[in-house]
């Protein structure tokens, strides 16, 4: 036993001297840099809009920098692309291939989630993995939302199948304000480094999605991780909060191998720290990227000379480029973006600060998930719910499923309580225990059949798997069966430009209805622009000449009028209880009305149903997640108003009880 235990000592011994070997190696090799331009870059900060035409013209250029790897693909893009701009993803990520072939293409998988918000069937994990290495993937950055491994098990056996490269994820996140604590220490990133390392990880990334790693603790946990384990390890954080650069270059200090950076006109707030001032902070030094500034000032000049046509999705809601408040809430870039997003679609903006004081609350009821989709998702949207309706009072689906387990382990204790009341009526009273996705049974036969009027397309159906509501609607476009809304229609750079001209003439006090003239010849015709203006968006009527024929709200053309919401104070007071309903005064009486904008996913009864109170009526899918809209009276189902799959604004008649 003792020779045995002396030989394991000399084998640990000679592993720690060979890591200690490799860290004091990396302090002194080059820097390596993957750029997030294209995919976490105008998803932090554009809403994820950016449209493949305007990325092409630089691909060649950033093909010659010497990246690392790009992040072209993955996130929110695959949902962004079919939902808002008639795009097929998969035909953007084989035309940045085409473009960038020397540089190896990253996307981000959110391991059973894939690129959706539920988890899929391990079929349909299986069929993305393989369609998207066969398209252009080379490198699937895996993470899970809870940081639960199991929900990374599936993917990583499929990618390992296609002989790609797995890049292991862990989701970084406090309970206090700086590393440590009961859950989130030290000896928790370590151990779940080793689980991923063991579990076939070529890389591991620190993932610091809400910008809140601090550069001291970046340096701990980095050399804490060199000394850990063998693998290359990557940084991953946002600008949210203002330590960015300054973390990034704590990490370098200890050795990290890859950090992530974008190009200057998508870096900074919300977003990546910037590739540009990184490398001249480390010019002349040993970990010098080496990376052409020359080059990468081209693709940034391209940017901003085309940055015109996104700037309604910049979120200019705040003076300062730093949100001091991500120390408190913790609140990643898109989901700030997506809340404000949100806020503004309910008519409620003004209550954004309240939800910011709301999320911790949220998130300590859940038991402290990393803010990162889905988990953010579901966290944020709860929050939104217990300010605008009572806490609790409007529970989504998602959250009913996180706390019955279907998300997976949550990393903290949950509140019994609010457990108890959301799983009220749920198919699982008390958590599961196993894998979540062992549950679930095949899905691809159902998408083949769902679609196959339209296409065989191996794409398509993946499509349609993902997102059998929006996705479906897609498709319908795609093939013809439909004609897509204008607004999916892109918008060119003198369009842009236009209505940039209309915004100053709106600030100047001169966007007023001219005199009227001799209409103009019918092959002119008069062209409508949806301008933002303080916090309000107008349709404006421009003819040819540029004169602006009419202007209109379009909050007042299709938002009905609203009982007045209850002021923060009033909300403080009775947290717990659900404020008056609102109503329109375009409602019928008996009417079920959209509490906020959305899409109808299905309806659970039909006209000459008899319900009762409580019963739920349909699926209204808000804020990316599925909302149970339940009568509040009994009756009988007089008027269905809509069909599935119809968007609907705030306070619509969805159906009438009589």
């Amino acid at each position: 036993m003792a020779k045995k235990s002396t030989t394991s000592r000399k084998s640990t011994a000679k592993k720690t001297a060979s890591k200690k070997a490799n860290k004091s190696a990396d302090q002194k090799k080059p820097l390596r840099i993957m750029d997030t331009t294209l995919r976490d870059g105008h998803q932090s900060l554009l809403a994820t809009r950016f449209r493949t035409e305007d990325m092409i013209p630089i691909l060649e250029i950033m093909n010659r920098a010497g990246f690392a790897a790009m992040e072209v693909w993955g996130g929110a893009t695959f949902d962004v692309t079919t939902r808002f701009l008639n795009e097929d993803p998969w035909e953007r990520l084989a035309t940045v291939k085409r473009y960038l072939p020397d540089t190896p293409l990253q996307m981000l998988l959110r391991g059973q989630n894939l690129v959706g918000y539920r988890h899929y069937a391990d079929d349909v994990v299986d069929a993305f993995v393989e369609k998207a290495a066969e398209t252009g993937i080379d490198i699937f950055r895996v993470f899970d939302a809870l940081n639960d491994e199991r929900n990374m098990q599936k993917s990583y056996e499929a990618i390992k199948r296609t002989g790609k490269s797995i890049q292991g994820t862990i989701c970084y996140s406090l309970t206090e304000r700086r590393l440590g604590g009961p859950i989130y220490n030290l000896e928790y990133y370590r151990q779940k480094a080793r689980t991923l390392e063991d579990m076939g990880a070529d890389s591991l990334c620190l993932k610091d999605m809400a910008g809140i790693l601090s550069p001291y603790d970046a340096y701990e946990l980095v050399a804490a991780l060199k000394d850990e384990i063998s693998i290359p390890i990557q940084l991953h954080t946002h600008y949210t909060s203002g330590m960015a650069s300054m973390s990034c270059l704590k990490a370098v200090e200890a050795g990290v191998d890859v950090v992530d950076c974008a190009l200057a006109p998508l870096a900074l707030r919300t977003s990546q720290p910037a590739i540009e001032p990184l490398l001249s902070a480390l010019s002349g030094t040993d970990r010098d990227p080496q990376l052409d500034l020359k080059l990468l000032k081209k693709c940034g000049d391209y940017l901003e000379k085309i940055g015109p046509k996104y700037r309604d999705y910049l979120d200019t809601s705040k003076m300062a480029c730093i949100d001091a408040g991500v120390l408190i809430h913790q609140i990643p870039g898109g989901m700030r973006s997506n809340l404000t997003s949100q806020l503004r679609e309910a008519d409620a903006l003004d209550r954004l600060e309240e939800v910011f004081e709301e999320l911790p609350e949220t998130r300590k009821d859940l038991g402290f998930p990393p803010l990162v989709t889905p988990s953010s998702q579901i966290v944020g949207t709860q929050a939104v719910m217990n300010v605008l309706f009572g806490r609790y009072q409007q529970v989504t689906e998602p959250v009913k499923d996180y706390l019955a387990g279907l998300y997976g382990r949550p990393p903290g204790k949950v509140n019994t309580e609010v457990r108890k009341q959301c799983l009220k009526g749920h198919k699982y009273q008390k958590p599961i225990t196993k894998r979540p996705a062992d549950l679930l049974g095949p899905e691809m036969p159902t998408a083949k059949e769902a679609v196959k009027d339209m296409t065989d397309d191996m794409g398509d159906i993946l499509i349609y798997a993902l997102y059998p509501s929006t996705g479906h609607k897609y498709l319908k476009w795609k093939h013809g069966v439909e004609t897509p809304p204008k607004e999916v229609k892109p918008k060119t750079l003198e369009e842009a430009q236009k209505e940039i001209e209309l915004m100053e003439k709106a600030r100047k006090g001169q966007l007023v209805e001219p005199p009227a003239k001799e209409p103009p010849p019918k092959s002119q015709a008069t062209r409508s622009f949806n301008v933002f203006v303080d916090g309000e968006y107008f349709q404006v009527e421009v003819d040819p000449a540029g004169n602006v024929k009419s202007v209109q709200s379009r909050q007042e053309e299709s938002a009905p009028p609203q009982a007045p919401a209850p002021s923060a104070q009033e909300t403080k007071q009775s947290k717990s209880a659900p404020p008056p309903p609102s109503k329109s005064s375009s409602a019928a009486a008996g009417a079920v009305t959209a509490p906020m904008p959305g899409i109808i996913i299905e309806y659970r009864v039909k006209e000459g149903d008899q319900v009762n109170e409580e019963d739920v009526l349909l699926i209204l899918e808000a804020m990316k997640m599925q909302n149970e809209i339940k009568a509040k009276t009994s009756g009988t189902v007089k008027k269905i108003s809509c069909k599935e799959g119809d968007r609907v604004g705030k306070g619509d008649t969805l159906l009438e009880i009589e």
